[in-house]
């Protein structure tokens, strides 16, 4: 069997209603429900076997799932996945220099920096509880004199 451009590709209706519906996380159910009182799951179920549905319907479906009917009645899975897989090649490649990260610090000379930095914190810290210490003892000292 040999595939040319020519041949055309027949879209299977009820399976892209199938599609959308799983897309949206939505239910045979809810979808018949939303439908009308005519409607049951098993109704829904043989609409998403037919390969092609009625435009009032193919349009009532679409207005419930909030896409287009032309999206139900042209979309082509292959197609798609063509076209998924096509620009996502397209970003590798065209991304190529983009994705190198040059760092332009030394981490080891940054964490060095901040070491010192809380041994500076230390010493002024300790120098203030000495003054402290020196300043209490004062206290004390002038407290025992006057007693």
């Amino acid at each position: 069997m040999s595939t040319s451009p020519q041949m055309t590709k027949h879209i299977h209706q009820g399976r892209n209603v199938r599609r959308f519906r799983e897309m949206l996380g939505i239910k045979q159910e809810r979808l018949a429900f939303e439908l009308g009182e005519e409607w049951s799951q098993k109704r829904v179920s043989l609409l998403e076997q037919k390969e092609v549905i009625e435009q009032d319907i193919l349009d009532q479906v679409a207005k419930i799932l909030n896409v287009p009917s032309e999206a139900i009645k042209n979309f082509d899975e292959e197609t798609a996945i063509h076209n998924i897989q096509n620009n996502y090649d397209n970003s590798v490649i065209h991304a190529g220099p983009t994705v190198n990260f040059q760092c332009t610090f030394n981490p080891v000379e940054k964490w060095i920096q901040a070491m010192e930095e809380n041994k500076s914190l230390y010493e002024r810290l300790l120098k203030s509880e000495q003054e402290k210490v020196q300043l209490l003892q004062k206290q004390l000292d002038q407290g025992l004199k006057n007693t």
